[in-house]
């Protein structure tokens, strides 16, 4: 349904025998044989200065839908609405989906770092504290030898060279300084 066309002098609607229609550019409507009978460049009814343009089917869609029917325009415009609204939509998911890869790929990235860095950390050898000499840990560990055996007993019965606190407990201590050291 559309909205009824009038001039807006003399309030006749357009019907076949009937002259042209013109809208002015100040929005007033108007029939052929009014528009003669006005000044050239002037409304007829608010009397500023305007311009005008014949309403045809040619007429540009802005100007034509200012004569549809609001329940026409609702369903044209819903529908353009609804093509814009999907375009964006499908435009957002496609930058989401971008945007999830790329988080993804750091993040297997970070996984695969922090993998790194432990083995890493795995490799590196432990600090080693050196036991003090004469400690319950040494006692129990090996056996301190008697002052009749020798060092190199002791050294015979191990595979591999003793360690310093081995070597140290091994070692007779005299408790009497040597002449020959100055104190």
């Amino acid at each position: 349904m559309s909205v009824p066309v009038f001039c807006n002098s003399c309030l006749c609607e357009p019907r076949s025998p009937t002259p042209r229609f013109s809208l002015t550019s100040c929005g007033h409507v108007f029939c052929e044989i009014c528009l003669q009978k006005g000044k050239k460049d002037e409304c007829l009814v608010c009397r500023s200065a305007c311009r005008t343009l014949v309403l045809s089917k040619e007429t540009r869609p802005d100007i034509q839908s200012l004569f549809m029917g609001i329940d026409v325009l609702c369903k044209k415009y819903s529908k353009e609405i609804s093509q814009v609204s999907e375009f964006q939509e499908r435009h957002r998911k496609h930058l989401l989906t971008y945007y999830k890869q790329k988080i993804a790929k750091l993040e297997e990235s970070l996984k695969k770092a922090t993998q790194q860095l432990q083995q890493i950390q795995c490799m590196k050898p432990p600090e080693k504290t050196t036991p003090l000499p004469f400690s319950s840990t040494s006692r129990n560990s090996f056996s301190i030898p008697s002052r009749k055996q020798s060092v190199y007993s002791s050294y015979s019965l191990h595979s591999s060279r003793p360690s310093t606190s081995e070597t140290m407990e091994a070692m007779e201590i005299d408790p009497v300084p040597s002449p020959m050291r100055r104190v």
